[in-house]
């Protein structure tokens, strides 16, 4: 009779094997969470980092245009929307150094899901290598934090996407689309370049993954998609031209591009970039990684998103080389031309996202390839050590090679404090219960805030976000091609009607009329950043029918008068 008892399992066997499984989430998080304080380093500190898009402002209010109500491109929707939430309960800069470090920690977890959990040295230079390249560098330096978070849930998207087998699946693929979400338009692109070929190119089910990812994907993007449909804004096929990947090392622009380099903006790139040695080294490590790479695919079982994220990468990689050719930026300018639901593809640089999640993957490979060697001769210790230091080489690589990204980008990001007079506008502006827009001036884009000791910092206009009515400012982009300054028409069809009042110097021309021009466009502040304008422009616009309601040294804010309002 054979026996049908078995030995009870061992409890401390059981507890080992927990504590095993918890240390194996956490690692890839913790090394994560280290990046990121070496990365940010000042930057967490009291205060706000400011930073071209990236602008945190103190009791950010919950706009209707945070909601996706403005009548221009909702670039900022649901992130701003998201920030001011948190600001409710939390200080704003708090919220801002929190998203931050989720960011490198969500995106290293991520990475290392997608390496095996018995290969914990390759996991971990998975998580690095994700979160410390020159892609996420420089679009740290563009001050496109929305855009990371995206960017830190592409590789749970892609492991929820080739996994998908039914429909008790989709909790999972939406809750993957959440960072997406959060990070609005450019966010939920990236993330269907990464989620709709792992679900097509999977085994089995095709029609049905490729279906709830389609699907998911659009429940994720409903906060800016109804809007946007919605909207009368409108992209200039020139962007194309000015927004193309390029050369931002000695290599030339195809290598910067594997290199996960090649931002369109100069100023985006970190510190000591540029250096032969570096790009070299930086060039050599990619092309490990995607050795790396294919030695993961030559194995056997092939992982589940293997084939997808190849797709993927190769897609992306393939955008951002059309923007590099005359005959590429054709076909763009004509489908930006065609429907302006194409302008995100202007921005080649931004579809490298599922390269740099290959490498991170392929470094992961190239590491444990390292190790195998010595594994398979079962020789002497000394061979074994000499495996393990060639993994913690490669695993250390990326931390070498692009130390640009080390403190803050050395410095450049660094914490400041908003004037007093910053928040006491804010505060007689959103105190007022009647109606209409306030126009920032001087009609820029963007401004120069000081961050001490003489040093200026360039960042989107912070009125845009502090101010608990609609704002009218020039979203037309200003791009330096060379020698000359070339300039992107904007998107805010509002904006494009009250731009025909400004003159050359920025400000408005022709003041006689100018209250009741302003009414018309229902228009009841003027705000004037001193600060950015030669002294004395601005002094003249107080006058019949704008009434000074603040005059500081650094701010100006004027108030359309009651009868020009009610003449309108």
């Amino acid at each position: 009779m054979p026996r049908t008892d078995s030995a009870p399992p061992c409890p401390e066997r059981a507890r080992r094997r927990r504590g095993r499984d918890v240390l194996d989430r956490l690692v890839p998080a913790g090394v994560g969470l280290a990046a990121g304080l070496l990365a940010l380093g000042p930057a967490l500190g009291p205060g706000y980092v400011l930073r071209y898009d990236m602008v945190f402002v103190p009791d950010a209010p919950l706009t209707d245009a945070a909601l996706g109500g403005g009548e221009g491109f909702p670039r900022a929707v649901p992130s701003d929307a998201v920030v001011a939430l948190l600001g409710m309960a939390l200080p704003g800069d708090l919220v801002q150094k929190l998203l931050l470090l989720t960011v490198f920690t969500l995106g290293a977890a991520g990475a290392a899901r997608l390496v095996p959990r018995e290969w914990p040295l390759p996991r971990a230079a998975a998580a690095l290598g994700y979160v410390w390249n020159p892609f996420l560098a420089e679009r740290l330096l563009l001050g496109q934090w929305a855009l990371l978070l995206g960017y830190a849930g592409l590789p749970w998207v892609l492991d929820a996407a080739a996994r998908y087998r039914r429909t008790r699946d989709v909790p999972r693929l939406l809750a993957s689309l959440l960072p997406a979400a959060v990070g609005g338009f450019s966010s939920a692109v990236l993330s269907g370049l990464v989620a709709l070929p792992a679900a097509v190119v999977r085994r089995g089910r095709r029609a049905a993954a490729a279906a709830a990812a389609a699907g998911c994907l659009a429940v994720a993007a409903l906060p800016w998609l109804l809007p946007a449909l919605a909207s009368g804004a409108t992209t200039d096929p020139a962007a194309v031209d000015l927004f193309a990947a390029r050369a931002d090392t000695p290599l030339g622009t195809v290598a910067s591009l594997l290199s996960l380099g090649g931002i369109w903006n100069a100023q985006a790139v970190p510190p000591g970039f540029a250096e032969p040695v570096g790009a070299a080294g930086r060039l050599l490590l990619s092309l490990a990684a995607l050795a790396g790479w294919g030695w993961l695919l030559a194995r056997r079982p092939r992982p589940a998103h293997a084939a997808g994220l190849t797709v993927a990468a190769a897609l992306g990689l393939a955008v951002a080389l059309a923007g590099t050719v005359e005959p590429g930026r054709a076909v763009l300018r004509a489908l930006i031309g065609l429907w302006p639901g194409f302008g995100p593809l202007r921005d080649g640089h931004l579809y490298l996202a599922p390269l740099a999640l290959l490498q991170a993957v392929g470094l992961a490979g190239a590491v444990r390839w390292l190790g195998r060697p010595a594994a398979r001769r079962g020789s002497a210790a000394p061979s074994r050590a000499a495996g393990a230091l060639s993994g913690a080489c490669a695993l250390l690589a990326p931390l070498v090679l692009l130390p640009g990204l080390a403190w803050g980008a050395w410095g450049t990001l660094r914490p400041v404090e908003y004037p007093r007079e910053w928040t006491r506008v804010q505060q007689l502006v959103n105190t007022d219960p009647e109606e209409g827009a306030l126009l920032s001036l001087p009609w820029s884009a963007y401004r120069g805030f000081p961050l001490g000791g003489g040093e200026v910092t360039v960042v989107l206009d912070p009125a845009t976000k502090m101010f608990d009515r609609p704002v009218v400012w020039n979203d037309a982009l200003r791009v330096r091609d060379g020698d000359r300054v070339r300039v992107v028409a904007g998107e805010d069809p509002l904006a494009r009607r009250v731009a025909p009042l400004m003159g050359a110097d920025a400000m408005p021309h022709g003041t006689a009329d100018l209250a009741q021009r302003l009414a018309q466009a229902g228009v009841r502040y003027v705000l004037v950043d001193r600060a950015n304008l030669p002294e004395g422009v601005g002094a003249d616009l107080a006058g019949p029918g704008l009434e000074a309601v603040h005059d500081g040294p650094l701010l100006l804010l004027l108030k359309v008068t009651e009868e020009y309002v009610a003449a309108a």
